[in-house]
């Protein structure tokens, strides 16, 4: 099955559109105070307005009250929920749409932690310091292969740039693969050139 390729952190139509066009499968709308690539519901759902159907829009959230959640899907047609919190099985769960709840991977307890969680997919990112995701930072994606054996999808995150991932499809061969910081010329500002050489190389991988 191919990779699928989720483009996060938009944060403006144009970048949006590119990511459509470079071939993106999703699109995450970060709605986390935390991120530098925050934006409003408005704009939230501005960009989601201008994307073709075929592209899914994911909400990324941090501890949000879920009136908040139930606004978001509303205003921005959202398809998918993201958690990158410390969000409960049941939290995640409770809005009647597909889930992803997101882990930020130290060692293998980490890992172990995900049979506690009854959502659709699960994302591993890089445990760091610097904040909840987009931090550019790696981690060890033996990891990733070793959460393969809950039988659900993995959206692979964490330091991922167009000259790695298809190392990490081959070795991990994740559901979907998550890029935010490794395709941008700034935080929150996508660039196009960047964008496009990832799904290449994500599609180019899936056919080795």
């Amino acid at each position: 099955m191919e990779t699928k390729v989720k483009i996060c952190g938009i944060t403006n139509v144009a970048d949006g559109i590119a990511a459509a066009e470079a071939g993106a499968d999703m699109i995450g709308l970060m709605f986390a105070a935390q991120s530098p690539r925050l934006i409003t519901l408005s704009a939230a759902a501005e960009i989601s307005r201008a994307l073709p159907p075929f592209v899914l829009r994911v909400g990324v959230f941090v501890d949000p009250e879920p009136d908040f959640v139930a606004q978001a899907i509303a205003a921005c047609g959202l398809n998918l929920l993201q958690f990158h919190g410390q969000e409960t099985s049941d939290f995640c769960t409770q809005f009647g749409m597909m889930s992803v709840k997101a882990l930020r991977v130290k060692d293998a307890d980490t890992i172990a932690a995900l049979e506690n969680y009854a959502t659709d997919a699960f994302l591993l990112d890089a445990y760091s310091k610097a904040g909840l995701g987009g931090t550019g930072e790696k981690f060890n994606w033996d990891l990733a292969v070793a959460a393969q054996k809950f039988g659900k999808p993995i959206f692979l995150a964490g330091g991922l740039t167009p000259a790695n991932v298809a190392e990490a499809v081959q070795k991990v061969k994740p559901f979907a693969v998550d890029v935010s910081s490794g395709v941008e010329s700034a935080p929150g500002k996508k660039d196009a050139a960047k964008v496009r050489a990832f799904i290449q190389a994500v599609r180019q991988a899936g056919e080795t």
